[in-house]
């Protein structure tokens, strides 16, 4: 049980994977994702108001009432990749001391995701959880719609997004109650559809104080219907920051938690 939800944490911090299986159907959707909208080539433009080079967010991760680690989201730095301006996200899962005595978790994941465009071109993620090691990486060649995963050539949405660069993605959305919007994801050698669901405005408190927030909740998009194991619902800030401050998954047993504790915000870039 301990390695299960300090496995699951690092998920819970990158939005998506892991708390969800795909279920296949021969049903065609009807909603439209980016990949449905996007035109061709690499040369889109998204407004970015929410999040910015130094933003920093940390919370910690609890199982229940049990305090299990800690984790960060950082826009860590800005860089040219395939000639193009681009953010470094990483984020870090970790265990608290207590919990390392018998079972250590240092997890690490980056994402390069266009600073224009908001969309991958790089994802790589390290884990070491006990014993267990795992490195992991692909690229994105965004102009071809491809990637190379365990060395099978993928075909891949325009403006695919990886599991932490869909957050990020996300926040530069308008979010209106009632409202859904889709995003194309890559995870671990998969397409993942994904909707999300904007449910309603809430004040919460955390750590880090008291914020108006929207309640959104991500799901799986399969061949026509909705499904998934567990819930994930998060909680962003009601503002163009779109901060997430909470982090709730129900599992099997229990729920699993991401909180805010301390934040620094970013600065704005013009591109």
């Amino acid at each position: 049980m301990i390695k299960s939800f300090l496995t699951a944490f690092g998920i819970l911090v990158v939005f998506v994977a892991g708390l969800y299986y795909l279920h296949a159907n021969g049903t065609t959707a009807s909603a439209q994702t980016d990949s449905t909208m996007a035109d061709m080539g690499i040369d889109r433009y998204v407004v970015n108001n929410a999040f910015g080079l130094g933003e920093k967010l940390t919370f910690d991760i609890g199982y229940g009432f049990i305090n299990a680690g800690y984790a960060t989201m950082e826009v860590a730095d800005l860089i040219e990749y395939n000639g193009r301006p681009c953010y470094l996200i990483r984020s870090t899962a970790n265990s608290n001391r207590f919990f390392s005595t018998f079972y250590r978790v240092e997890d690490m994941v980056e994402s390069v995701i266009d600073a224009t465009g908001i969309y991958s071109w790089y994802f790589e993620k390290n884990l070491k959880e006990g014993s267990y090691r795992s490195t992991r990486s692909y690229a994105f060649d965004q102009e071809n719609h491809l990637t190379i995963y365990n060395e099978d050539t993928i075909e891949v949405a325009p403006y695919v997004q990886d599991a932490l660069s869909i957050l990020y993605y996300a926040r530069t959305h308008e979010l209106k109650v009632g409202s859904s919007f889709y995003i194309d994801n890559f995870t671990d050698g998969e397409n993942y559809p994904l909707e999300v669901r904007v449910l309603r405005e809430e004040t919460v408190k955390v750590k880090a104080g008291r914020f108006d927030c929207v309640v959104v909740e991500p799901l799986l998009r399969t061949s026509g219907i909705f499904k998934h194991e567990g819930k994930l619902t998060v909680w962003l800030t009601n503002d163009r920051l779109k901060m997430p401050v909470l982090m709730k998954s129900k599992v099997l047993v229990g729920s699993i938690s991401a909180e805010l504790t301390d934040y620094e915000l970013g600065e704005m870039l013009d591109f």
